[in-house]
């Protein structure tokens, strides 16, 4: 049944001036994420390593000129704040299909300088390595930085825990960092979480702790879905590969014949082999989007 407006409910809105209230600024900010190759080849797999990470912006104009940022935008009349992460994506990286999700929305007081601007907060996964980034019109360059988030404090009492994390982030000649203090208040079956930054070099805004929070929740999603992986690899790719890009997200090391059995059903060989990667040429796999898809329904 649709919703009928009434006469009473038009005269009502006839008077009603939505300019009586102060509004805000309605934004975007994207945490693209791929992992891509860190380096010189490991010696035990013989295999590239891979690394998680995340595509930043520097900034040409104020505030925070020539700072580093997450790639995002404002929202324009008639877009919602979906259609505006898209567009943000295509323009930044070329992409119109990645994985993309909602992860978060920011209107914390100060967050800002130039005034009250909230922020819907998207977590976009990508293989890098196939799209050429693409500055947007308020930043200079795009740039993919390796991440690392370390835990350097923590203390637990009976109802609180607190936790301070340093961010790490690297890209050739230039590294950022943050620290964000976490404190978890527990109160009855449910807890309380909040962030706080303590220190920003050369970050900006309240993107640290907005990279950080979007971090350890993907790292809590990718432990409850292994197909998030493929969103992260080419079409075709080794069990190694893949282990490789699930170790970055989960951030620890995987026993290999336990993660053959955890893919297993969600991939289907094909009839290529790959020279130079493991210690003997490897078999080429492919998603089997059938189970995928039965996963998800």
């Amino acid at each position: 049944m649709s919703y009928k407006v009434t006469k009473e409910e038009k005269a009502y809105l006839s008077t009603y001036n939505i300019a009586d209230f102060e509004r805000p600024s309605l934004a975007v900010d994207m945490a693209v994420f791929s992992v891509m190759s860190a380096g010189e080849r490991l010696s035990i797999r013989n295999v590239s390593p891979q690394a998680l990470k995340v595509l930043l912006v520097k900034r040409k104009s104020y505030p925070y000129k020539e700072w580093w940022a997450l790639p995002g935008g404002f929202c324009v009349p008639g877009e919602s704040v979906y259609d505006t992460a898209r567009r943000e994506l295509l323009e930044e990286t070329g992409v119109a299909d990645a994985f993309l999700e909602a992860v978060d929305v920011y209107g914390e007081k100060g967050r800002d300088p130039r005034g009250w601007i909230i922020s819907s907060t998207f977590m976009a996964l990508i293989n890098g390595e196939e799209y050429r980034l693409h500055a947007g019109s308020d930043a200079w360059e795009a740039r993919w930085f390796s991440v690392d988030v370390e835990e350097i404090e923590k203390q637990s009492q009976p109802e609180e825990v607190f936790t301070r994390y340093l961010l790490k982030l690297y890209s050739d000649d230039v590294t950022l960092q943050a620290e964000i203090a976490e404190r978890k208040t527990f109160r009855g079956c449910h807890a309380l979480l909040e962030h706080t930054i303590e220190m920003a070099d050369g970050l900006a805004f309240d993107h640290g702790k907005i990279l950080l929070e979007t971090i350890l929740k993907l790292r809590q999603k990718a432990k409850k879905d292994v197909t998030l992986l493929f969103d992260l690899l080419p079409e075709r790719f080794t069990i190694l590969r893949a282990q490789s890009v699930y170790e970055c997200l989960l951030h620890k090391e995987l026993i290999g014949p336990n993660f053959r059995r955890k893919i297993m059903e969600y991939v289907q060989e094909t009839d290529i082999l790959i020279e130079g990667e493991g210690f003997r040429p490897a078999k080429l796999f492919e998603r089997n989007l059938e189970k995928i898809m039965e996963g998800e329904s």
